[in-house]
């Protein structure tokens, strides 16, 4: 396995007040109510690439002001801090971002870096002189091997049905707005993974037969066609369904050669038959054998496809979001009869609204 994140602190970021030495698996499902939080931790996966980036003070000013990424406000949270540990004995750091002088602006003014030892959060550093070279070793390590997908947009309007650049090939965009110059690559230059991707779509869409993608052409240009099986009709991304579409970017993102070390996917069920999903679980199920995975859903018929200690419950607790990794002890005497799905419907071990 890559340089996967073992421990994290998160405190005063967005719905998380203080979540302390949480500890990440290779499989991470969040469940939970609308408004707990999930989405709140994925995002933290941009923000900690932001804040890694060269130019980190303005990459963080394009998520938000202070007000909209700090604990209930600037006015109650002056600061957030995060403390991120990697497996396979690789150091951490941890990280801060506080106000300008001026709260009025409402801006992230400073950002500090410190490598953390090697024990798990003493709070000191090592004051040794490698430090610089270590954090730089950080900055690429997660630039690298971090990949956010949300696969939501796939409107009439949006990027992914619209054409894309031949040279945005070099990763899959969160959005997979260069999904077709990105499968264009591999079927030249990795072609077992490409036809793993082309056969798990055609068992989740059977009348799917190939991709037409033209590198013949002069143009720069590239647009996601494909062929129907029993026709020669190239067909157009916009005849794509919405399930179908966000089936083959999950394909996609799982099955790409040299995938980030750490994959976050944000309620990657949606618009999926009870079949695909399915084949979405065995594909999550194969991914994190060698990446680290972590899953936001909504889904039940999802999360039956995972043993108890994958799934992290989610809930709000007076306004802050509260992370609770499930036990399969505490509910041995009830998976004799039902499944983990069921249990989250019949709200066995929370993760539904509730009243604050």
């Amino acid at each position: 396995m890559g340089h996967a994140i073992s421990k994290l602190t998160i405190k005063g970021y967005k719905s998380i007040r203080n979540l302390e030495n949480f500890e990440l698996r290779n499989l991470n499902i969040l469940i939970g109510p609308n408004g707990s939080g999930k989405s709140n931790f994925l995002s933290f996966a941009g923000l900690l690439k932001a804040a890694l980036s060269e130019n980190n003070e303005k990459q963080i000013r394009r998520l938000g002001t202070a007000n909209r990424l700090f604990y209930m406000g600037s006015k109650l949270t002056k600061a957030c801090e995060f403390s991120i540990y990697f497996s396979g004995g690789i150091t951490g750091f941890h990280l801060s971002i506080s106000l300008t002088a001026n709260p009025e602006d409402e801006l992230i003014d400073e950002i500090v870096l410190n490598p953390e030892k090697p024990s798990m959060f003493t709070g000191e550093t090592t004051g040794a002189p490698d430090d610089v070279a270590y954090l730089r070793n950080a900055q690429q390590n997660i630039q690298g091997n971090i990949g956010v997908y949300h696969f939501h947009d796939t409107s009439t309007f949006a990027d992914i049905r619209k054409s894309c650049s031949k040279r945005d090939y070099e990763y899959l965009r969160p959005d997979a707005r260069n999904l077709a110059a990105f499968l264009l690559r591999l079927s030249k230059k990795h072609q077992r993974e490409y036809t793993a991707i082309c056969e798990v779509i055609q068992l989740a869409a059977p009348f799917f037969d190939r991709f037409l993608l033209d590198e013949e052409k002069d143009e720069d240009e590239l647009l996601l066609y494909w062929r129907q099986k029993g026709s020669d009709y190239p067909f157009h991304p916009s005849q794509i369904s919405d399930g179908t579409l966000r089936f083959i970017c999950i394909a996609t993102a799982l099955l790409q050669p040299n995938p980030p070390s750490i994959i976050f996917l944000d309620e990657p069920e949606l618009g999926l038959h009870p079949y695909a999903m399915t084949l979405l679980a065995s594909l999550i199920q194969k991914a994190c054998i060698q990446k680290q995975v972590i899953v936001s859903t909504q889904s039940a018929p999802l999360i039956d496809h995972f043993k108890p200690e994958d799934i992290v419950v989610v809930e709000r607790q007076n306004g802050e979001s509260i992370f609770k990794r499930l036990n399969k002890a505490d509910l041995k005497v009830w998976l004799d009869d039902y499944s983990l799905g069921d249990l989250w419907q019949m709200n066995v071990f929370g993760g539904r609204p509730s009243y604050e």
